[in-house]
C-alpha cells in the first residue's frame, strides 16, 4: 500500500480522535517525506548508535529539517557496544546468532569501536554502556534513545547515561576516531534489509 494512503488512513483517525499522533519506523527519507506531506509525523525511530550510523546520510537531515522526533533503538548495537559480547561467545539462534555483524570475524574486526568506547568511559568514570547513550543523547536534545533491557540494574545503568556530558572537544574527538573505523558486517540479513525499505 502506498505509504499516502497509509498517511490518509491515519489522518482521518487523527480526525475522528481514534489517534493523537502518526509515527514511523525504518522508513526512507522519499517515504518520511511523502507521508509528512498528507500527515504531520510526529516521530521516526530507527536503528542508530555508534555502530550503526548511515541514517546520518539522508534520513536524520530530513527529520531534523521537518521537525520530526526521533526514537533511535538498538542504541547499545544490540548489546555488543557494552562490551558484554566478544568473539569467544557462542551466540544462540535468535537476532544476533544471524546478523552479519555479529560474525565471529564481526566481533574481532570491530572490537577497535569497543576500544575507543572503553577510553572515554575509563576517562568520564563511566561504563561502556553509559557512554554509547550518552552520544546519541548529545547528538541532538530531540533525540530519545530507547535501549532494551531486562535487569534493573542494567535499567540504573542506562539511567545513569543522562549524567555524562561531553564537552565539544570531546564529541569533535570521538568523531575523528571513529571516522577511521570501518564496522563490518551489515546490520541485518541481506533480506530483513530489503524489508526496512532503506
Amino acid at each position: 500500500m502506498p505509504i499516502e494512503e497509509v498517511a490518509g488512513t491515519v489522518k482521518d483517525l487523527i480526525a475522528e480522535g481514534k489517534a493523537r499522533y502518526f509515527g514511523l519506523s525504518e522508513a526512507g527519507a522519499n517515504t518520511i517525506r511523502k507521508a509528512h506531506a498528507v500527515q504531520a509525523v510526529s516521530a521516526l525511530q530507527s536503528e542508530y548508535s555508534l555502530w550503526t550510523r548511515q541514517h546520518e546520510q539522508e534520513i536524520l537531515p530530513t527529520i531534523n529539517e521537518l521537525g520530526i522526533g526521533f526514537v533511535p533503538f538498538s542504541p547499545l548495537g544490540k548489546g555488543y557496544l557494552t562490551g558484554a559480547i566478544d568473539e569467544k561467545q557462542t551466540l544462540k539462534q535468535g537476532i544476533r546468532g544471524v546478523i552479519p555483524r555479529f560474525t565471529e570475524e564481526a566481533r574481532i574486526a570491530n572490537r577497535i569501536l569497543l576500544e575507543m568506547i572503553a577510553a572515554f568511559a575509563k576517562r568520564k568514570n563511566a561504563t561502556n554502556a553509559q557512554i554509547a547513550l550518552a552520544w546519541v543523547l548529545a547528538q541532538k536534545s530531540t533525540y530519545v534513545p530507547i535501549p532494551g533491557t531486562t535487569k534493573i540494574h542494567r535499567l540504573l545503568e542506562n539511567i545513569g547515561a543522562t549524567t555524562i556530558e561531553f564537552t565539544k572537544e570531546e564529541l569533535k574527538e570521538i568523531e575523528e576516531a571513529s571516522s577511521y573505523i570501518r564496522i563490518m558486517g551489515n546490520r541485518y540479513t541481506e533480506v530483513q534489509e530489503k524489508a526496512t525499505g532503506l
